[in-house]
């Protein structure tokens, strides 16, 4: 939306297989570290869990040892990974409405804005998602 002439140049298929692939990797090896520390603790009592998925947080529920760190480290991977994400997101919105704040038509303010709130909403439920289901205070 800033430079909209140089769009194919910037997103170029090389720089989108980039951040598809290295957001892959990160989250790839985010998971198996989050997996490798889960499955070292010791377990004991009811081997039922509340929901259909392996989730972390339920598993630290059944465990019997220390779960301190693996909660400081599930805090970190799912809450202020994504919280910096949403500010880098925010920040670039921010450059985006300076942008279009400076065309000079109101038809194509108009379709500007309506194209970033499309976005910046869905951007809003993804984030708001896991606010509420991860970043909840334990009972």
């Amino acid at each position: 939306i800033c430079y909209p002439l140089r769009y194919t140049v910037i997103t170029s298929n090389r720089v989108c297989a980039i951040l598809a692939m290295g957001t892959s990797f990160f989250d790839c090896i985010q998971a198996i570290f989050l997996t490798t520390l889960t499955f070292q603790l010791l377990y004991c009592g009811p081997n039922e869990v509340d929901y259909y998925f392996y989730d972390v947080p339920v598993m630290l529920k059944l465990a019997c040892a220390d779960t301190s760190t693996l909660e400081m480290v599930g805090f970190i991977s799912v809450g202020l990974m994504p919280l910096s994400c949403f500010l880098l997101i925010l920040t670039s919105y921010s450059c985006i409405v300076f942008s279009i704040l400076q065309i000079c038509f109101a038809e194509g303010q108009c379709r500007a804005f309506s194209t970033c709130s499309a976005h910046l909403t869905a951007t809003l439920l993804a984030f708001m998602s896991v606010v509420l289901i991860y970043l909840q205070p334990t009972p």
